[in-house]
């Protein structure tokens, strides 16, 4: 008589279990401080905190040039192809199309000329990239990098990405804004397929404190500290706006890009327009949004329709809370012709920011973001005028449409919006 054959105990399933527990349990352990604002001021007299306590300083004299859709691409790589020094770029998303062939190719040009290419790309958000564009710039000579790869020293923070849009050419000129290298943004927001993004381009400076923040992941990666003045040159003032940048690591406490989109809010006096693909808020910043309301803001919300966006589940999370915002008489508007994958607000005409940070716990909580402010009249009113036309895409949302919407509707916001933390 056979015995009965014993059953082998597979010890990978216990371990990939507990990988597994680990990974999604490291953000849960994450404590969330309130946001209880003591004091009370508007933009220009919020300024020294706003900038303050982001953990920022004010750089005087820079001149900035606001990018709409393609033409980020067009001005970069004008600057790439005629950079001297280095070219040190990192980006969350590099995904396919011939973009991605052009800046491939001007990178690997830059550095078979001697240039001192560095290319941070998250190990997530740029999965899709062509192998045979690595190869390509790696045997230019191009120094790329993935942030955070899958390896035994990062399974508890494999869910903690660099999500910022940086490039900085020569110390001298940088680029800040919400364009990944995909041919998504290779257009001029035309269709669904060809997305809307805004980006600045930089001198002065601020270059200098960009150029500082794209270091950080660099040296976290490499050990390598670019140092000297071939990296950081004395930049002398380049026009008359005045920035600041915010930039986030996570660390369990409120981030500064989070302080800077609550600080903003809370400092509108007349009007406040707010551009974001992922707006997921926390109920303190529905409560900063309804009290600007009873200040007599005009409180503005521009975001895709769920029938446009990359992830749809995403916008039906946000519907969870658009009910309160609408009743208290904030205005919410979802483009319908494409995805508006711009960061921006803009305070009272005179305020602005820019940058790669969504308005959802992602950003605030789990990313590494980057958003730049700009104290300037003329950028807000440009911004504010991009906004407006923007507008001729969107369909307002009503309160009375959002509270009669059908059940299977309602349903879906709602699980989508328990689930938030997971989209």
């Amino acid at each position: 008589m056979r015995k009965k054959a014993r059953a082998r105990f597979d010890w990978r399933l216990p371990l990939i279990g507990s990988l597994g527990f680990l990974l999604w349990t490291t953000n849960r352990r994450r404590r969330k401080p309130n946001f209880d604002l003591s004091g009370n001021a508007d933009i220009e007299a919020m300024m020294p905190t706003l900038v303050g306590i982001t953990e920022g300083a004010v750089d005087h004299g820079n001149r900035i040039d606001i990018l709409q859709n393609g033409r980020f691409f067009d001005r970069l790589l004008e600057d790439v192809r005629s950079a001297r020094e280095s070219v040190h770029i990192e980006s969350y998303i590099w995904w396919t199309g011939e973009i991605c062939e052009r800046i491939a190719g001007a990178l690997a040009q830059s550095a078979s000329r001697g240039v001192e290419v560095r290319l941070m790309l998250d190990y997530s958000g740029s999965s899709r990239m062509d192998g045979s564009l690595k190869s390509k710039m790696k045997d230019a000579g191009c120094m790329l990098r993935q942030f955070r790869p899958l390896r035994a020293s990062n399974i508890g923070r494999m869910n903690l990405r660099t999500h910022r849009k940086i490039a900085v050419i020569d110390g001298r000129v940088a680029y800040v804004g919400g364009h990944g290298i995909a041919e998504q943004w290779a257009g001029d927001g035309q269709d669904r397929d060809h997305w809307r993004d805004t980006a600045i381009r930089a001198e002065g400076p601020v270059v200098t404190t960009l150029q500082g923040v794209f270091c950080e992941n660099w040296i976290e990666e490499t050990g390598e500290v670019p140092a000297g003045e071939k990296y950081f040159p004395k930049l002398e003032e380049s026009g008359r706006i005045d920035a600041h940048v915010a930039y986030a690591s996570p660390r369990g406490s409120l981030s500064s890009v989070q302080l800077l989109y609550y600080l903003a809010i809370n400092a509108a006096r007349r009007e406040l327009l707010i551009q974001n693909p992922y707006f997921l808020p926390h109920e303190d910043a529905i409560d900063s949004l309804k009290e600007a309301i009873k200040r007599g803001v005009d409180v503005q919300i521009m975001v895709p329709s769920a029938a446009i966006i990359d992830s749809a589940l995403v916008q039906h999370a946000s519907h969870h809370h658009f009910g309160d915002l609408l009743k208290n008489g904030v205005r919410v508007f979802e483009n319908q012709k494409t995805l508006t994958h711009q960061k921006i607000m803009i305070v009272d005409r005179m305020w602005s920011c820019v940058g790669s940070t969504n308005f959802d716990d992602r950003s605030f909580e789990l990313n590494d973001e980057i958003t730049v402010g700009l104290i300037d009249r003329d950028i807000a009113n440009q911004l504010r005028e991009a906004y407006v036309r923007d507008l001729n895409d969107c369909k307002e949302m009503l309160f009375d449409e959002w509270r009669t919407r059908p059940w299977r509707h309602r349903l879906l916001d709602a699980g989508c919006f328990l689930a938030r933390r997971e989209l």
